[in-house]
């Protein structure tokens, strides 16, 4: 490793943790509640779209007896493995240019591809760091709950299960970088519902390609039909079965839409208060532990750090702008996690669209330890269609689990990449 990128990278951990120590000193005092009455104080550590829930200026507010219980600001690092190739393999990483203006990426093995993002592409790099940030190699759930809410308060749901695979760049205990099977894929998400019961078995999988510069493959098998269909790149704004999520928004940091066909403005670095529970049980699946006709957590599910992040402002590239649902989504990203813990998303006339806070909870890894990773619950506020969408991850029965533990769910090889994470498995659903 050469003397210049270690001495970016001790810079790098210094200011995270110059930033870190600051919070704790001078912001909010762990043990701090916040509430309606008295969070005008606390306003500056609050992205805009909570700025807007307290201040009652959007539909979904909060409500007069809300509560955030303020922890200390911990310390987060990625499993060791992904320190390592993040040394060994960053310097490799290169960007080139797009035919439609945007950027890609070469070189890039595993780990943490830019460790010291700075400009020229700050924003873009920073999108590319959230890209491919540490995420498990696998991780399952058959707990997989998504509640939906509309303005008259009336609630529908649906459950499933989850398989969100990653097979290639991999940086876990035991596992090789690429897997074997992968033919090219990076990244896997295999959604099916199981409730109600006339959209049983329906399934959308997506794959994600290790060139960033090719689009994804996005397929939807339908049950009445016994077969899959293949959905048009262009459907990146689709609602994710009915839900308020679109297609772009599912995964960890909020933002699924890949490096090519997105730009990122740096927009400076901000304080926020953001909810990362030490805690993973089942309190998750208690929908009591939840504001009613919010879906906003309780304390009951965990305490709120004021986190240091870098706030970016995501959107298409001018060419491939046009009929996108967002015009922007701005982004706070967490300076230890590089994902994103809270997200603004605006519409094509730059007004606030939804806000939604990132799943992301203290899991117990196997081979690994403990690290904050994706899990838990996040919510999403549609405040323009007066719409809600609370997505939880798992029950008292069925946890959400990682990497091996998802070879035995129950008895299910979530792990079988054939099965689960490519195109050949659609069409065993219902043999």
């Amino acid at each position: 490793m050469s003397g210049l990128l270690i001495a970016a990278m001790m810079a790098a951990i210094l200011v995270l943790n110059t930033s870190v120590l600051r919070a704790e000193e001078s912001a909010v005092p762990a043990g701090t509640v916040i509430t309606s009455q008295n969070w005008q104080q606390y306003k500056q550590y609050m992205p805009d779209g909570m700025v807007a829930m307290f201040a009652g200026t959007v539909y979904w507010k909060f409500p007069q007896d809300i509560q955030f219980e303020v922890g200390p600001t911990q310390h987060y690092a990625p499993p060791k493995p992904y320190l390592d190739n993040t040394e060994k393999y960053s310097r490799q990483v290169n960007i080139i240019n797009l035919p439609n203006g945007g950027h890609s990426i070469t070189g890039y093995v595993a780990g943490l591809p830019f460790p010291n993002p700075s400009e020229p592409l700050k924003g873009w790099k920073l999108l590319v760091d959230n890209w491919y940030t540490y995420v498990p190699y696998n991780l399952c759930t058959a707990g997989w709950y998504f509640m939906f809410e509309d303005r008259l308060h009336n609630i529908s749901h649906d459950t499933g299960v989850i398989v969100y695979r990653r097979l290639s760049f991999i940086s876990d205990v035991g596992s090789p970088i690429n897997d074997p099977k992968a033919q090219g894929v990076d990244y896997a998400e295999f959604l099916q519902l199981i409730t109600p019961e006339q959209a049983r078995y329906t399934t959308e999988l997506t794959l994600y390609y290790t060139n960033p510069a090719k689009a994804e493959d996005q397929f939807l098998f339908i049950p009445s039909l016994r077969r899959s269909l293949r959905v048009s790149s262009q459907a990146r704004c689709s609602p994710l079965f009915g839900s308020d999520y679109t297609y772009d928004d599912t995964r960890t940091g909020d933002f699924n839409g890949g490096i090519a066909r997105f730009d990122a403005a740096y927009l400076g670095e901000k304080d926020i208060l953001a909810f990362l529970p030490e805690q993973n049980d089942a309190a998750f699946a208690d929908l009591n532990n939840y504001y009613p006709n919010l879906s906003f957590p309780k304390p009951a599910l965990g305490k709120w750090q004021i986190r240091s992040t870098w706030k970016i402002d995501i959107h298409r590239v001018p060419s491939e702008a046009r009929g996108y649902c967002y015009s922007r989504r701005v982004n706070y990203m967490d300076k230890d996690l590089y994902v994103g813990v809270w997200g603004d998303l605006y519409d094509s006339q730059g007004k606030l669209w939804k806000s939604t806070y990132s799943p992301i909870w203290n899991a117990s890894l196997p081979g690994e330890g403990k690290h904050m990773v994706f899990g838990g619950a996040s919510t999403i506020w549609d405040q323009q269609a007066e719409h809600l969408s609370l997505t939880i991850f798992e029950n008292a029965q069925d946890r959400l689990m990682y990497s091996q533990d998802c070879s035995n769910y129950h008895g299910t090889d979530y792990n079988n990449v054939r099965k689960y994470s490519s195109i050949s498995g659609l069409a065993e659903i219902l043999r």
